[in-house]
């Protein structure tokens, strides 16, 4: 474990890469960069896009699938797009990374008080209930959130959204 408690990288983790790209705040810019991915035959897994501290600049968080292909080209591509100001891949070993995920659960009377449980495992929020649903909250490492939506089929899932990976260096690497 890094000293940010993240657990070392996984067979997963090979298999997707975590690119991070500062792009200045104006209209067409993700469509372009996204574009990129695209015309390079990558499948883009996650993607997270918001304004930074400075609203001239987003940063654009891709994971993407490279199973089959290098990265490299794509991020030379990337570096010569006009409104990209800095791109950075993020190993899972040298960064923090998390996702959120937004679920309405089935909540019958007689399986709350062990959903209510799973919650506490998980250290998920409750953010609205019926008689009959649960709708939950959970921020976490992406497998963390696999491994609580799979807890969750069992009780049916009615809705789920999650959000994709964002990510920052951690501050020991």
């Amino acid at each position: 474990m890094t000293a940010t408690g993240e657990a070392a990288a996984t067979d997963h983790s090979h298999r997707f890469h975590t690119i991070v790209t500062t792009v200045e705040n104006k209209p067409g810019v993700l469509a372009r960069v996204a574009g990129l991915f695209a015309r390079r035959g990558f499948n883009i897994e996650s993607l997270a896009v918001a304004p930074t501290a400075d609203e001239r600049f987003s940063r654009i968080t891709f994971t993407v699938d490279v199973a089959s292909s290098p990265l490299e080209q794509v991020v030379k591509q990337l570096d010569k797009l006009i409104n990209v100001v800095e791109i950075s891949e993020l190993s899972p070993t040298e960064s923090v990374e998390r996702e959120l995920m937004l679920v309405t659960v089935d909540a019958a009377a007689g399986r709350r008080h062990e959903l209510l449980e799973l919650v506490d495992d998980f250290r998920a929020y409750v953010l609205d209930a019926d008689r009959s649903q649960m709708m939950l909250s959970l921020a976490a490492r992406p497998a963390r959130l696999d491994e609580f939506e799979e807890r969750l089929r069992a009780f049916g899932i009615v809705q789920l959204q999650r959000t994709g990976r964002v990510a920052l260096p951690s501050l020991d690497s």
